[in-house]
């Protein structure tokens, strides 16, 4: 019986197993190895990390958490989890095995869904990104595309002006957006294409221009897209956990759920998705976990 399982290991998960390691707390962290930003060659806006490779933060961590021994590993998925009568956690991995604890924190990430677009997979996290704040920075003042329709490409083609005045919006197909919103994009110097998206051509994961099935070419830098996201991993779902308008999961105070003792951390929970706010989720969780571990066991 371990005091917490953590399910994923990215930068909330591995906050949290700090935290909670640190409070002498039994911890178990299972991981499947899918980081969402595993085709990004840099993060940024994490202080004294700014740039890092993501892979290298994750290796950082794991090396920095290996010194306690109150932290267990198993690089494994878990595909089942449910609360028992008696407010225990169960879960269970990929190969059969069963595991145990009195509280779980689900830090599993969401999955971009991706264009089904010839050339878009090539560029993807080379020049073609979905957050301005991540990115942004390095295409300042560049030629740049938005990929996306309705109230999130209007949205995102608004944001992406803090960067650049060069933008066009992609909608690949009726943009469904209101004469308000075309009327805004057109006051603020944004073009949009209608036409559909036949390919993304570019050389060594740097995009040149987007070509459509109907017209010219647009030569652009780089590509912003927002086309929704999914969970990494079913299991909040499955234990009945409420989801917002952008498919994350609703939580409370501290990354808490309606359900005692389950809490969800990082881009699984909220709508700001950045490593280091992923990162503090997992170290509040760990606290309200910490706490509550506390509550269960003074006499």
């Amino acid at each position: 019986m371990y005091d917490v399982i953590i399910v994923g290991a990215g930068p909330a998960g591995l906050s949290a197993a700090l935290v909670l390691g640190r409070c002498r707390r039994r911890v178990l962290v299972c991981d499947s190895g899918r980081p969402r930003n595993a085709a990004s060659q840099a993060l940024h806006g994490y202080l004294t990390r700014d740039g890092i490779a993501p892979a290298e933060l994750l290796r950082i961590g794991r090396d920095q958490l290996r010194q306690y021994d109150t932290i267990d590993w198993q690089d494994a998925e878990v595909v089942e989890a449910e609360c028992r009568p008696d407010r225990r956690f169960r879960v269970a991995l990929t190969d059969g095995r069963e595991f145990a604890s009195r509280k779980l924190l689900i830090a599993t990430g969401v999955v971009d869904n991706l264009p089904e677009i010839d050339g878009f997979r090539e560029l993807f996290g080379r020049s073609i990104f979905h957050c301005p704040y991540c990115d942004g920075w390095e295409l300042r003042d560049e030629p740049l595309a938005v990929y996306g329709r309705g109230a999130r490409g209007l949205g995102l083609s608004l944001e992406l002006i803090g960067w650049s005045r060069d933008i066009v919006l992609c909608t690949d197909g009726p943009p469904e957006i209101d004469a308000d919103g075309r009327e805004r994009l057109a006051r603020n110097g944004i073009a949009v294409r209608e036409d559909r998206v036949d390919r993304l051509e570019g050389r060594d994961g740097r995009l040149e221009r987007i070509v459509f099935a109907r017209g010219d070419a647009l030569p652009r830098r780089a590509l912003f897209f927002t086309t929704g996201q999914t969970q990494q991993s079913r299991l909040a779902l499955r234990l009945g956990c409420e989801f917002n308008e952008k498919g994350t999961v609703r939580t409370g105070k501290y990354e808490a759920t309606h359900l005692p003792g389950l809490y969800v951390a990082g881009d699984a929970s909220r709508a700001v998705q950045w490593v280091v706010v992923a990162a503090a989720e997992g170290a509040e969780a760990a606290f309200a976990i910490n706490t509550d571990l506390l509550r269960e066991d003074l006499k």
